[in-house]
């Protein structure tokens, strides 16, 4: 994490490319991740457009967060949150994804409402969406309990996968941001604001996982936050602990999505 929020654009301004835009969980169970959700973060839902399956949009006193869709049935891929990064143009960005050693999964296509999508990976693996919006910018809610406030990559190293991102959408690097450097830590900017994290852990990068995105959504109490997912029916990963920015906990819900509680942040 870093010394300032995402910047977003709720106030109909073009988010640069690479700032993170919208945020999106496939899972099995579309209605059980609804009730999970909408009780730790006090979402409300409308339908969204079938893609290929059941999606529903969480919103914050009407404002849009995140995005919950339903995977196939015969599909078994990790269910975790997967963060789109804006773009001008997805057809070119899917390129340079190819060109610097990414894969592109799915698209670039179009998705009702919501622009030009594409599912990517970096090089380390780790999958990210792209989204070139139209009508539907994405999410509305930024820097309120219940929304997303932070994205950071967990990958093996530093270097390599920055040079990715940097090539790909034109980030400003600086480790550590405007604090000490931190071994490992690269913080990712756009117009010199803060966007996005990478955290190099080295050997201690599940195996299970491998490299991925952890999103961060703020909270009023991380600790009240934590007990509430356990008796929500998530378990814990990381127990809160203090950080330079906020005290923080990791957390997998019902399905083992993982994502991280944060309250301080800012």
């Amino acid at each position: 994490m870093t010394e300032a929020r995402v910047p977003a654009g709720p106030d109909g301004t073009a988010r640069p490319p690479g700032t993170p835009c919208w945020t999106t969980l496939m899972v099995h169970g579309v209605t059980e991740a609804q009730e999970f959700y909408g009780a730790l973060f006090g979402w409300e839902f409308l339908p969204g457009p079938r893609r290929p399956g059941p999606y529903v949009r969480a919103l914050l006193d009407g404002r849009e967060v995140a995005g919950i869709g339903q995977l196939a049935a015969d599909r078994h891929p990790p269910v975790a949150w997967t963060p789109y990064l804006a773009s001008d143009d997805a057809e070119l960005t899917a390129q340079l994804v190819r060109h610097c050693g990414g894969t592109v999964g799915v698209g670039p296509l179009d998705a009702a409402g919501a622009g030009r999508l594409a599912l990517a990976s970096d090089p380390a693996g780790a999958v990210f969406g792209i989204r070139q919006p139209t009508a539907h910018r994405g999410a509305d809610a930024t820097g309120v309990c219940g929304a997303p406030a932070w994205h950071e990559l967990r990958t093996r190293e530093t270097s390599g996968v920055a040079r990715f991102y940097r090539a790909v959408f034109g980030y400003e690097d600086e480790p550590g941001g405007s604090a000490p450097a931190v071994p490992g830590r690269v913080i990712l900017r756009c117009k010199g604001r803060p966007v996005a994290g990478i955290h190099g852990v080295g050997t201690a990068l599940p195996r299970d996982r491998g490299a991925h995105w952890l999103t961060h959504f703020e909270v009023g109490d991380t600790d009240k936050a934590v007990t509430r997912v356990c008796d929500l029916g998530g378990r814990v990963l990381e127990p809160a602990r203090d950080t330079a920015h906020g005290r923080v906990a990791t957390v997998a819900d019902p399905e083992g999505a993982v994502f991280s509680l944060v309250h301080g942040l800012g």
